[in-house]
């Protein structure tokens, strides 16, 4: 494959890895509110007061501890703002009038509680209990600083967790509805951090019996993670499980309006509920909009990834989604078309394919990338000849619609005994490749034209290389065969790709390599070692030279073909990345991963410019719309979910499928959408119907209040069963026939 001239690491092979920024504080955007957060509700309250008030000696204990620490370490004029803004006396900050100061508010003897051990049960014991601490102090008049400060980062009672998880949930299931279904989305990230921090603290009776009392409660859709959350029982399981370790360094997100986030907020801070105001400062992100609260199944629509909802900020950036320009190239007349179409039928024929790549030529979309955003390979003369070919083809294509729905041919694999993995077909529908669990990959050609190695290097001396079939010369008939066996790889191959121009073949393996075959000589090229992990997923771009891959190490990379370093490492997901799919101008990939999240990522840049949510289970397939404006995905829970790329929002839900989707595609034209499952049936859509029905300008991308309609009946268009075979592959031919792949399972 041509190398490409100002590729994308050109001095060095450099991989830009971009991560996002960690939310700093609470999570709060807005300014007026980050004040108050900053504090735990206990120091708020008391830092408020502008005057000693005699109702709250604890308080000015407290205080009293913080100004001797921070004159302790030589901050004065913190101590003395401070000072100011709780009105104190100006003595507080003279040692000598230490005690002064301190018969002025009580001395440390005669306040109630006044002790280091009565200021940490005050600070760790809710008043949800109405308990307190009426200990006399030991003798000393100051509280230990350190004690005072360590005690809103230490853990609580232990036995106390219910009591807290128990008090929240009954002040969430007793406000107004509208509020309710906001606010019980802090149930699973509140009950996973508590239950999380009860494991660590090795109290495992209490981790146990909270973990049987609350588990019950939580969403359907995270069973799955309680499931591996209930084995976790000793502090020793905790380490080395990645999962868990994101789950804690990583922010939850919740989107919530501000008029429930107050109320949350005004509970917490009446009840001094630290244990719980400590896990919502330290693990969640609190992304607050104004305007109404969300329903319940708007909510429900958006939620169920590993780490919440994405932040508005995430799907904020410009995408270019639009297509490149096509190179103009003449249509020649054909023998064949002369012959076969009397003199009106051939310019109409010719007519309506020469204006149509005309307009896309010389009206460059606004939404598109300029060309020369990223540097693609030259178009070589067989390119061109491809070109023609599929055009020529186009003009034969058949409209499809609800009422005018495709042929479908099935290829079924016998005798793979539950080992195919992998299906690919080339895009002139002339190749099918498999990739299997005995860590071969196999090649048929599906037409009568055999496949024929090259011949070796002493025979090919022998050709004259003028010939005008010098292409057709240099192929050794003797090799001839409808099917190829390519062996290399160490382990199942989970993903293979056709190039472009159907001279290679990229596979991916549990052997944590991508493989380059040529599909002249059927000999591997290249090993792209990378990868630590099993690669799940590869793919080529749509103008070849460039190609995806993603695996169990959580992160994507971009290779080129002459380069044996990744271009680029996509960092990010929280776990596996199952499956990946350039954007038909070869600017962006999608990753759909195991965390239950799509990203969207920026070639050029390397940045993460949308994050879509929604899905209950790992993402097994992608599919852009051909005009690249939406995306359709696919998972283990059945359900194929449609995204404007544009906007960064869903804009719809097609349910119908039992079991894991593995496979979507587009027709040709954008018309249908095929949807390929685990429950041996192949499904067709009606995407313009799906598309048409959005009204760009209702979308309140601000809010992320999206109105999902439960269409699904009137969209599905037909559904297709097999014996039982397992779809794992869909391709829509040139001329929009639906060829689909599977293994029979008997």
């Amino acid at each position: 494959m041509a190398a490409v001239q100002g590729s994308i690491v050109d001095a060095k092979d450099e991989a830009d890895i971009k991560t996002e920024p960690a939310a700093d504080g609470f999570g709060n955007n807005h300014a007026n509110d980050a004040g108050v957060l900053s504090a735990s509700p206990g120091s708020s309250a008391a830092a408020g007061n502008n005057k000693p008030a005699a109702g709250a000696p604890e308080d000015q204990q407290t205080l009293l501890a913080v100004l001797q620490f921070l004159r302790k370490n030589k901050l004065s004029e913190s101590a003395e703002i401070l000072r100011r803004e709780a009105g104190l006396p100006e003595e507080v900050l003279d040692p000598k009038g230490a005690d002064s100061a301190g018969s002025g508010l009580g001395s440390g003897a005669d306040i109630d509680g006044g002790d280091a051990s009565a200021l940490l049960s005050r600070v760790t014991i809710t008043a949800a209990g109405g308990a307190k601490a009426p200990t006399k102090a030991a003798g000393e008049d100051q509280p230990d600083v350190n004690v005072v400060l360590s005690a809103y980062s230490q853990q609580g009672d232990p036995a106390l967790y219910e009591v807290y998880y128990s008090g929240l949930k009954k002040f969430i299931e007793s406000v107004l509805d509208c509020h309710r279904a906001e606010l019980s989305q802090v149930f699973y990230p509140l009950f996973v951090h508590m239950y999380l921090e009860l494991v660590y603290n090795n109290h495992e009776a209490e981790a146990k019996a909270f973990f049987e009392k609350f588990s019950g409660d939580q969403e359907c859709y995270y069973e799955e993670d309680l499931r591996i959350l209930s084995s976790l029982t000793k502090k020793e399981h905790m380490r080395g499980n990645e999962t868990l370790l994101d789950f804690r360094t990583s922010k939850f997100v919740l989107r919530i309006s501000r008029d429930s986030y107050q109320l949350l907020k005004r509970h917490l801070q009446e009840r001094q509920n630290n244990q719980i105001w400590n896990i919502i400062q330290e693990h969640l992100y609190i992304d607050i909009f104004d305007g109404m609260p969300r329903s319940k199944s708007q909510i429900d629509a958006m939620s169920g990834s590993l780490a919440g909802e994405a932040k508005r900020e995430a799907n904020k950036a410009k995408v270019y989604y639009g297509l490149l320009k096509e190179p103009e190239i003449e249509l020649p007349l054909d023998d064949e078309d002369e012959e076969a179409e009397n003199e009106e039928g051939k310019p109409k024929k010719k007519k309506p394919k020469k204006d149509s790549t005309g307009s896309k030529s010389k009206k460059q979309d606004p939404n598109a990338p300029s060309q020369t955003r990223i540097p693609l390979p030259e178009l070589k003369d067989s390119d061109k000849l491809d070109k023609i070919m599929y055009m020529k083809e186009s003009t034969k294509r058949i409209r499809l619609g609800p009422d005018n729905l495709p042929s479908i041919c099935f290829y079924t694999f016998l005798n793979a005994y539950q080992g195919l993995t992998a299906v690919d077909v080339t895009d002139d529908s002339s190749l099918i490749a498999g990739g299997f669990a005995d860590s071969t990959v196999r090649v048929w050609s599906v037409t009568p034209k055999k496949l024929r190695k090259v011949k070796t290097a002493s025979d090919l001396n022998l050709i004259d290389k003028e010939s005008d079939d010098v292409l057709e010369r240099i192929m050794d008939d003797k090799t001839a065969s409808e099917s190829k066996c390519l062996y290399g790889h160490s382990g199942p191959v989970y993903g293979i790709s056709f190039s472009p121009d159907r001279n290679y073949l990229l596979s991916c393996s549990e052997d944590g390599t991508v493989r380059l075959w040529s599909l002249l000589t059927f000999t591997c090229l290249v090993g792209y070692k990378g990868h630590n992990y099993p690669v799940w997923d590869t793919q080529f771009s749509p103008y070849g030279y460039y190609f995806i891959s993603g695996g169990h190490d959580r992160v994507a990379r971009l290779w080129a073909t002459d380069h044996h370093q990744p271009l680029r490492i996509f960092a990010g997901h929280l776990a596996d990345v199952t499956c990946t799919r350039f954007h038909p101008n070869a600017n962006y990939m999608a990753t759909g991963s195991s965390d239950r999240t799509i990203r969207l990522w920026d070639v050029l840049t390397g940045n993460c410019v949308r994050i879509f949510t929604g899905h209950k289970g790992p993402i097994h397939a992608l599919a852009f719309s051909p005009n690249g404006k939406f995306l359709a995905s696919g998972a283990t829970d059945g359900r194929v979910l449609l995204w404007d790329i544009g906007h960064g929002l869903m804009v719809g839900e097609l349910k119908g499928h039992t079991e894991c989707i593995y496979s979507l595609r587009f027709s040709r034209d954008g018309e249908i959408l095929g949807s390929g499952s685990m429950d041996n049936t192949v499904r067709l859509w009606d995407a313009m119907k799906a598309f048409d029905d959005l009204e760009t300008d209702d979308f309140t991308a601000a809010t992320g209040h999206i109105h999902l309609q439960d269409n699904s009946q009137e969209l599905l268009l037909g559904t297709y069963m097999t014996k039982s075979t397992p779809v794992v592959h869909l391709h829509f031919t040139r001329r929009n026939l639906l060829l689909a792949a599977g293994a029979y399972n008997p």
